[in-house]
């Protein structure tokens, strides 16, 4: 196995949107950027109301930057009511109660463009397609296969696991394209495109329309067939932002 591989699996490994979140920021350490990491994976529903942040050493060294920098953009977060601070022997920063994704993506839809909308659409589905594509003429089939499988056992009881679930499984769609860059480019976009795909989920037969889309992209893959998969991710993008744009004149 190649070292890109190797590296490329490595950022498909589990609680793959954490590891984007957590990935070094380095000479561009600055606070506003390690809020707005922070800021987005609690948005976004990848940092869950009640769960721990790591603590600000761990931050520090994992981001790249001074403990300094992490504590400013700690402090910026309480201010914005989005993590709680506790002292003591079990205390540390966690994200607050009331950090409800939903709010935030309606509130992003809101103030978005069209334009902006179709724009953020354009971007992922450049990369997505792309790598769906390459990845459909590297990927082991068993692979593939799986993903297909994990797609179908995605519960629908739980929208915030649903949605961790189908965002990683693109990830590690892209992932089986052995391509490292290609991988972390994909969960950035990930990141920033979670909060609108959550709340689409909101409209069952949105959320089935995506799901059968992905699922779509993921057998093609197992079968090779590079055109399929992405033409199926072009169909997904194409139907998220009509439904963003829907939903945005009606809020």
């Amino acid at each position: 196995m190649s070292a890109s591989t190797t590296t490329a699996k490595k950022s498909a490994a589990p609680h793959r949107m954490q590891g984007a979140l957590f990935m070094p920021i380095g000479d561009e350490g600055r606070a506003e950027l390690v809020e707005r990491r922070l800021s987005e994976a609690i948005t976004g529903g990848h940092l869950r109301a009640g769960e721990r942040l790591p603590a600000e050493q761990d931050l520090a060294r994992t981001l790249g930057v001074a403990p300094v920098t992490v504590r400013e953009a700690l402090g910026v977060l309480r201010e914005r009511g989005l993590i709680v601070t506790r002292r003591g022997r079990n205390g540390g920063s966690f994200v607050a109660e009331g950090a409800d994704p939903l709010v935030f993506a309606r509130q992003a839809v809101q103030s978005s463009s069209r334009l902006a909308l179709r724009d953020l659409g354009a971007h992922y589905a450049a990369i997505t397609v792309g790598a769906v594509r390459l990845a459909a003429r590297r990927a082991d089939q068993a692979e593939a296969t799986a993903l297909v499988a994990r797609i179908d056992r995605a519960e629908e009881s739980d929208l915030g696991a649903w949605r961790r679930t189908l965002d990683d499984v693109q990830v590690e769609l892209v992932a089986l394209s052995q391509s490292a860059r290609l991988t972390r480019e994909q969960m950035k976009l990930q990141s920033e495109m979670s909060p609108y795909l959550r709340l689409i989920d909101g409209d069952p037969q949105s959320r089935l329309v995506l799901r059968s889309h992905l699922r779509d992209a993921a057998v093609a893959v197992s079968e090779g067939d590079a055109t399929a998969a992405g033409t199926a991710i072009e169909e997904f993008v194409t139907r998220a932002v009509h439904d963003l744009v829907v939903m945005q004149s009606e809020i």
